[in-house]
């Protein structure tokens, strides 16, 4: 039997709470997506690079964020959090050392490092945790850093960095990592003289936080293409940001329209984000109609099957991949999803099977036979999105899905029960 191994549990979490689904109706009605979680903690993490306070607003109430903020307060930031609004003091940063308690919990915890370096030449973080979907190495983002003159050393389980002053410089990704381009970004933003990053990740989030740093007082150029330039400025100033919305979010609430032939009208969205996402639904018989900031999903009587092969932005996310796979499971016709970003996107694939799915790996695709009806099961959610995944096969699978470890589910989601349930869904939640 293979050992699971679970990372970045948190003190106080019930790991024995569950999430009970019965099969529910269409689902209908209105739903606020909130602010992006892959938004919000790069520019938590930027908020170091000023003295002064910086408020953010639109900030999902999520554990994820709840672990950052104890991360800044454990380096010295003044850090409040009150109705989707954050607001942080970072003039008194006093330490430049992370923790290995904090930043197990959270792989993004990492994103401090370029700031502390930017600011102070100098950081000590431990080994990053958080989802188990991949190796997700940190070496480009230490490759950056090198680049700039920064010297790193790894031991103990610890990253060490210092410099005597970053410099700009050309870096070339080997692969367009998010992290590393938001890292090195952020180390940028201080560094003396000009930074180019080459074949740079392009996701919204990425311009999100390049909009925040320039609102800061920063200069960045060129976020959401290949190439990034950053011109380093002597010193940042506090401000205030409004998150841009969860697009991974409002793509798992699209999906659950559609698994459930609903009519779901999201709203706080931006539909350029989400623009393969559209137009995958459609492809599976959805009507998709688009508002300045709303869209509304009608799932179809007859779900199609269809391909689909998850890439960098602006290709299909991986991160809606688990959901759409539930979805794929009842289509009418076989359908294949190829893999490319994440090789361990694929644990959730016995979890659909033991509900009756007919889902085979091979390699990096995963072949999927629609089935007529999905069987409610207990099921344990893998990772954050393959817990989505469960939750919207269980509101079409016959009888009761019950599933387990929803900690992961409830790092990226806020009140996911509760949306759901407004929606019409047969859904609560346990606490054992």
């Amino acid at each position: 039997m293979k050992k699971r191994f679970i990372i970045g549990k948190s003190k106080g979490m019930n790991n024995l709470a569950h999430i009970l689904v019965r099969k529910s109706g269409p689902l209908k009605g209105n739903v606020k997506i909130s602010g992006a979680k892959n938004a919000v903690l790069p520019v938590i993490a930027a908020t170091l690079l000023a003295e002064g306070v910086s408020t953010i607003k639109g900030v999902p109430d999520l554990r994820d964020v709840h672990v950052m903020s104890d991360l800044l307060r454990h380096l010295g930031a003044k850090v409040e959090f009150k109705d989707e609004t954050l607001v942080v003091d970072a003039t008194n940063i006093n330490s430049y050392d992370a923790p290995y308690e904090l930043v197990s919990k959270m792989r993004a915890s990492f994103l401090i490092m370029g700031p502390l370096l930017a600011r102070f030449n100098r950081s000590k973080i431990s080994m990053p945790g958080g989802c188990a979907i991949g190796t997700r190495p940190i070496d480009l983002h230490l490759k950056g850093f090198k680049a700039m003159n920064a010297l790193v050393d790894m031991e103990h389980g610890y990253v060490e960095a210092h410099t005597k002053g970053l410099e700009g410089h050309k870096i070339y990704l080997d692969f367009p990592s998010v992290g590393a381009t938001e890292n090195i970004m952020m180390a940028a933003a201080l560094a003396d003289g000009v930074t180019v990053i080459e074949n740079a990740a392009e996701e919204p989030e990425i311009v999100d936080l390049s909009n925040f740093i320039n609102e800061m007082g920063g200069k960045v150029k060129g976020a959401g293409t290949k190439t990034i330039k950053i011109t380093g400025v002597k010193a940042l100033h506090g401000a205030e940001h409004i998150v841009i919305p969860d697009r991974i979010e409002a793509g798992t609430y699209m999906v659950a329209a559609a698994i459930t032939k609903g009519d779901i009208v999201l709203e706080n969205v931006i539909p350029d984000h989400l623009r393969p996402v559209m137009a995958k639904l459609i492809e599976m018989g959805c009507v998709v109609e688009e508002g300045e900031s709303t869209i509304r999903v009608i799932g179809p009587k007859n779900i199609m099957p269809t391909d689909i092969k998850t890439m960098p932005h602006p290709g299909f996310p991986t991160d809606l991949q688990s959901p759409f796979m539930a979805l794929l499971s009842i289509a009418e016709g076989n359908s294949m999803v190829i893999e490319t970003v994440f090789e361990n996107r694929f644990m959730n694939v016995p979890e659909l099977n033991r509900m009756g799915a007919d889902i085979k790996i091979e390699g990096k695709s995963a072949v999927i036979q629609g089935v007529k009806n999905l069987e409610g099961s207990n099921v344990v959610a893998t990772d954050l999105r393959a817990g989505a995944a469960l939750i919207l096969s269980g509101m079409v699978a016959e009888g009761q899905t019950k599933v387990t470890e929803i900690y992961h589910v409830e790092r990226g989601y806020v009140d996911i029960v509760k949306k759901l349930s407004s929606l019409g869904a047969n859904i609560e939640k346990i606490e054992d």
